[in-house]
This record gives C-alpha cells, structure tokens and sequence, in this order.
C-alpha cells in the first residue's frame, strides 16, 4: 500500500492511498477517514460506494462527512468505482459502462471479467487490507452508498447479512435487471442470460430470500433519473412483500447530486452510528 496523501481534518485524518489488486488486476486508490478516536482504539467502520462516473474522491471532496465522522468515532472509506488503468477495456463514449461504472459486480465474460471484479474486491480484499493497516473494529461495519454505489450497498449487505449491522442508500438503482441505466452493463459483464444478473439486483435479492432487518434510503423528487434509472416504489413493493422495514424518505425538491446527499449525510451517518453502537 502507497499513501498518496494525508491531511488532518476535525482532530482526525483524511487518507489517500493506492494498492494493487489481484481481483482487478490493476492499481486501485481508495481514501480512508481516520476519527480522532482512532488513538484510543479500532473504530467501526462506514463503507461508502460511489456512483456512476465518480472515483473515490466524490464523496471525500463533496460529501461533507468529516466533522460528523469524527464526533461520532467513525471510519469511513471511499473505494473507487471501477478498475483503472491503459490495460482495462472500456467504453470512453458510455458513461453507463466501463471505467467509473463497474456496478460492484465480478463480471463473467470476457474482456471485461479479467479486470471488472469489483464485488470481489469490495468484500474481500479491501475488507483484507483495512483490517491489516487501519485501526478498525471489522465486527461493527456498515455500508451506503449512492446511485449505482447505493445498488453496490444494499446487494453487498443483503448477500453478508452478518457482516454489515446496517445499510443505507441515497437514490440507489434499485431494479438494475430492468432500468435503462443499468440493463446493458449487466449484459455485458454477466451475459445474456439474465437469471445470473439476479445475484446484482437488490428487488431480485429480495424476492429469492435475502433479507435485511431495516433498510434508509433518501430519494428525491426532482431527480432527473427517478422513473427509469433508480425505481425507488419497485425496491419499496419488494421490501413489503418480505417484511423489510423500508424507510423511504421522498425528499422534496432534491435532485441527483451531492447538493442531495451532502444535506441529508449527516442523518446517515447518525443512523449506523447508532446501529454499529459497542462491539458485540
């Protein structure tokens, strides 16, 4: 692991930092707040995974988490959204596929699936790294994220349930098997038969079985991409079906962009707070 930068924010550190990658086969930067009570001992840790077009330096520059973060003794890290680099197959016309949109799935079909393993690195070798070089506490995590990195959190908490104590999410694509923002990645990376898609679909995950207790997510009105990209009463009808205690906040006015997700940051990072509360 390099460290590419390190600034002290809120009596904590705002961290940089670059390692390679097995699962993606290329070099992945990541940032990684560290709260002040970090020198007392492993802190609880807040995944938050970016959406379509964003590296990890959308929510560390906009999402305004730090002076909250570190009141509450949180450590939160940005991944980046896809793998980088000459060698990774892209499409720089589409914004929807390639690098900046790997939708935090192990993709299965070539050229894309020696590179786009981006759950696999999510969940495993990230999660490794962490635990060997931060002060966390890896038995209280939690996971949000936004747009395409709100579909990566709550797929990625519905399939480890006991991993993560909770999970929420600001306007994430919630269908992704069927939105027009999403459907032909997914062909792409995972094929043509669209029953393997069901494993990266939160309503999917839903109806076969996999469950939350308790599931935020802020969406809002005025977003651009509400009908057709992000599909928020589709993911409401699933959670109803199974019981889930959905909390759907229609949020007036509000658009698709960090002016969105840094008003209502603070609420979420309160709300894992008190969900990742004292070591078990």
């Amino acid at each position: 692991m390099k460290t590419i930068s390190i600034d002290k924010s809120h009596g904590g550190t705002q961290g940089v930092y670059v390692s390679r990658s097995e699962a993606c086969d290329c070099d992945m930067t990541f940032a990684v707040f560290v709260p002040p009570q970090a020198a007392e001992g492993n802190c609880p840790v807040l995944w938050y995974l970016s959406g379509l077009t964003c590296t990890h330096a959308n929510a560390m520059d906009k999402g305004e988490y730090r002076r909250l973060a570190a009141e509450l003794g949180l450590i939160i890290v940005c991944p980046d959204t896809s793998p980088r680099g000459d060698h990774v197959p892209d499409e720089s016309d589409n914004w929807q596929f390639g690098k900046g949109a790997g939708f935090y799935v192990d993709a299965t079909e070539p050229p894309f699936s020696a590179n786009y393993r981006m759950y696999s690195y999510i969940t495993d070798e990230l999660p490794r790294l962490l635990a060997a070089e931060f002060p966390v506490d890896m038995d209280r995590q939690a996971i949000f994220g936004h747009s395409m990195g709100g579909h990566g959190a709550i797929t990625i908490a519905l399939k480890n349930p006991d991993r993560f104590r909770s999970c929420s999410a600001f306007a994430p694509i919630s269908h992704p098997s069927v939105s027009g923002w999403s459907k032909p990645a997914f062909r792409k990376y995972l094929g043509a038969d669209e029953n393997t898609w069901r494993a990266y679909d939160a309503c999917s995950l839903i109806e076969d079985g996999h469950r939350l207790p308790e599931l935020l997510v802020d969406q809002g009105t005025a977003d651009s991409f509400l009908e057709d990209g992000l599909r928020p009463d589709e993911l409401r009808q699933a959670c109803e079906a199974a019981d889930i205690n959905l909390k759907l906040r229609m949020q007036e006015g509000y658009g698709h962009s960090y002016f969105f997700i840094s008003t209502f940051m603070e609420d979420h990072l309160r709300w894992h707070a008190q969900r990742l509360g004292d070591r078990k």
